[in-house]
């Protein structure tokens, strides 16, 4: 179940001796002033229920995947995610760390979650609202802060409809001062046709797809509060795009060495991390027949190689007493660094292609930044205040004649720089009975990924052209809100306003059938867009979360959020004016209840619905509304051990997720049932 976060956290004391040595992964305890901002936690029995991450979040209105599929099916670029619904995009506009480093892709932004088993994990932090102080770059609506588990351990393994196959695992083994944790999961499946309902042909084929992702981590336990962990992960994916000849692949590994010490009243807590990224991506995509009889190469990303690395230091005191109450700070300071290029063959004439291009750069950002929050009996005051500078750099697209070898492009992309000065600030008082009220307002940015700024990229018949010269997009907004807990219910509401300046979007500038320049032919039914920084965006919306409890055997929760986002294009794209965000519903809501009907047996059941959306910027692709609910049934063996069976979109509704310009909507799943068995110790 999803819930607010509880009041700030008691104080930390360090134990008198050692005794009983208890290993965990090295990292800091949430900061008190957390709980002045919107926060949701998701705990193990959501995670438990789904088979992906993406899905586990999607059960928070708040939470906007850039498509409605989950990575059961969607193409690793169209993974990114976003919170609230102002604007999805497929590089994300949330940042996403795993016990403090960032799982965006270096080259792309977005996240394969499939690199990350909810078996794994011991819980999630969504914090809604733009990240400043310690999240930095990339959390311009939120961050989501995943917790990797440092007890016990967990198996699952299923099978589903469509030769869908999944084994997942993970365990913590521990030795006096030293823990080793390992995770692996392994996923397969036949697929479905996204095309369906008489609309589809021949070229239409099932998205099919192969994972597998594993992890280690060491822990030493190095005193009483001092702790060192070692990190190596990898993953690989290859899946079906749904048409012949398209097919995508992902591959990637991350490193991290990660050094804390836990704060106290007699003592600074402090961290210090390191990280590596590598990632490689291949997509090859086609064009269609008009009667999608049979496709056309048309691109062939082969290889896309990028890096990542970086750093953060925090240094926290804890439990500094005033005469008024309690005083915490912390400072930092943290640095990133992207390099990758794409790698591609295109322009397919008479029955091979006849153009080669490689396409990229480097992008850095470093900040630093201060942290502070007082708490008293009924108050809570938190904010903070970061400067970060942000550099693109070495930027070049060289396009080259495959039968001479001659170049017919070769731009060098200038150097561009610049700092952005970002804040956040937030009051929560206690009103007694169980009523808390909350108050924040706070600034974010994030730097264009080198995906938007260097990548050309196909669906089908439409082409998105990049744009080396976009700019940082910078948010600002402010919210209120009011929750209320008594024993066994609790309810939460909160009105937002944001505004998102130089938002990158993919502006339509161009129709098929056409030749342009760099983009080349654009087919019949296609469009040519490119990425521009295209006005602003402003949201005011409205998030409600509630959850009531009978006894400890049947539980309801529901939650819906209501957004209304509108572009102002100004004079860069005034064609958008007065028309909402692509992929940005107004309505989302979600319900459910869990109910332990026996000590054996309990049911639990979701729905989730979600209005219509635009899958285009011109607001003419128009995705209908959609409900679905999913069912689960469980049987308890003996303690730990569970048999489960499962559905899916239980009344098999279609869920368009995308349109092409000449009316051809893509579906997301059809009714699924999986049958499964899972442990945990």
């Amino acid at each position: 179940m999803f819930q607010t976060p509880p009041p700030p956290p008691p104080v930390v004391q360090a134990p008198a001796d050692l005794g009983e040595v208890v290993v965990t992964a090295a990292r800091l305890p949430p900061a008190a002033g957390e709980a002045a901002f919107s926060v949701i936690r998701l705990d193990p029995q959501v995670l438990d229920r789904t088979n992906r991450l993406d899905e586990a979040l999607a059960t928070v209105p708040a939470v906007s995947l850039f498509r409605r599929t989950s990575s059961l099916a969607s193409n690793p670029t169209t993974q990114g995610i976003s919170l609230r619904a102002i604007a999805p995009s497929g590089a994300g506009r949330t940042l996403v760390t795993l016990d403090g480093v960032p799982l965006n892709d270096p080259f792309g932004g977005w996240v394969l979650w499939s690199r990350v088993a909810p078996e794994s994990l011991s819980g999630v932090d969504i914090v809604r609202g733009s990240g400043a102080g310690p999240y930095g770059a990339g959390a311009l609506t939120g961050v989501i802060a995943l917790r990797e588990r440092d007890r016990g351990g967990a198996l699952d393994v299923s099978v589903a409809e469509d030769g869908g196959e999944r084994l997942a695992a993970s365990t913590a083994l521990e030795s006096g001062r030293f823990a080793l944790t390992a995770s692996l999961m392994a996923e397969t499946s036949d697929g479905y046709r996204a095309v369906r309902n008489g609309a589809g042909g021949a070229a239409d084929t099932l998205l099919d797809l192969q994972t597998h992702s594993g992890s280690l981590r060491g822990d030493v336990r190095l005193d009483d509060a001092t702790a060192l962990s070692l990190r190596a992960s990898a993953y690989d994916e290859d899946r079906g795009a749904g048409l012949v000849g398209a097919r995508a692949s992902a591959s990637g590994q991350l490193y991290s060495a990660t050094l804390a010490r836990t704060p106290a009243r007699d003592r600074l807590g402090w961290r210090a991390q390191i990280w590596r990224s590598e990632s490689d991506f291949a997509n090859s995509s086609v064009a269609v027949a008009a009667d999608r009889s049979a496709t056309t190469p048309a691109n062939d990303q082969f290889e896309t190689p990028a890096e990542g690395w970086g750093s953060n230091l925090a240094l926290r005191q804890t439990a500094v007493d005033l005469a008024a109450g309690r005083l915490e700070w912390e400072v930092g300071a943290d640095a990133r660094f992207n390099t990758g290029e794409t790698r591609e063959r295109f322009r397919f004439m008479n029955g091979a292609f006849t153009r080669d291009r490689i396409a990229g750069g480097e992008t850095a950002v470093v900040g630093g930044y201060a942290e502070g929050s007082w708490t008293s009996d009924l108050w809570l005051v938190a904010g903070g205040v970061r400067i970060d500078h942000w550099e693109t750099t070495n930027g070049r697209r060289l396009e080259l004649d495959r039968a001479n070898g001659l170049p017919t492009l070769d731009v060098a992309d200038p150097d561009r720089s610049g700092e952005v000065v970002s804040a956040r600030l937030a009051v929560r008082r206690d009103l007694g009975a169980g009523v808390a009220a909350r108050a924040a307002a706070y600034s974010g940015f994030r730097p264009a990924t080198l995906n938007e700024l260097h990548r050309p990229f196909r669906v089908g018949n439409d082409l998105t052209e990049a744009n080396a010269a976009l700019e940082p997009e910078t948010l600002q907004g402010v919210e209120t809100g009011l929750s209320w807990t008594g024993g066994a219910a609790s309810v939460s509401a909160t009105v937002f306003w944001n505004r998102i300046k130089d938002a990158i979007v993919n502006v339509t500038i161009g129709q098929g059938p056409g030749t342009f320049p760099r983009a080349g032919f654009v087919p019949a039914g296609g469009v040519l867009r490119q990425r521009q920084n295209a006005g602003t965006i402003e949201a005011t919306g409205l998030e409600l979360n509630g959850e009531y409890r009978i006894a400890n055997r049947l539980t309801f929760v529901a939650a819906a959020s209501v957004t209304d986002a509108e572009l102002d294009g100004g004079t860069a794209a005034p064609q958008l004016t007065g028309l909402r965000p692509a992929q940005a519903p107004v309505w989302s809501a979600t319900a459910g209840a869990d109910w332990q009907a026996t000590d054996r047996v309990s049911l639990s059941a979701r729905a989730r619905y979600e209005s219509r959306r635009f899958d285009d910027d011109l607001n003419s692709r128009i995705l209908d509304d959609a409900l679905t609910v999913d069912g689960r049934a469980e049987f308890a063996l003996r303690e730990g051990t569970r048999l489960y069976a499962a559905v899916d979109n239980l009344f098999d509704a279609d869920v368009a997720v995308s349109q092409t310009g000449d009316a051809i909507t893509g579906y997301g799943p059809p009714r699924t049932a999986r049958i499964g068995v899972s442990l945990s110790w």
